[in-house]
């Protein structure tokens, strides 16, 4: 099974990205963890590792996909 991270923070855009992909993964194929970064913080050293810049974001076998713009890592971690 695959594996993928979706990280965002919260904001509208993140929130409606996440409604919209979730659609769209099959559960039976890829195990899918949403990280709300805005309520955990302790995960944004882990996204940054991957490469993400921004959220919203997926992680898919380490690849990063940036979709659309929400929020900068910078601004997810000055709160």
């Amino acid at each position: 099974m695959k594996n993928a991270k979706f990280y965002h923070a919260g904001c509208p855009v993140c929130v409606n990205a996440e409604k919209e992909l979730v659609k769209y993964i099959n559960p039976a194929e890829v195990d899918t963890e949403i990280v709300h970064l805005g309520e955990q913080q302790n995960r944004i050293q882990e996204a940054e590792e991957f490469g993400v810049n921004s959220v919203p974001a997926l992680v898919l076998d380490d690849q990063v996909f940036h979709i659309n713009f929400g929020a900068s890592l910078e601004e997810v971690k000055n709160g």
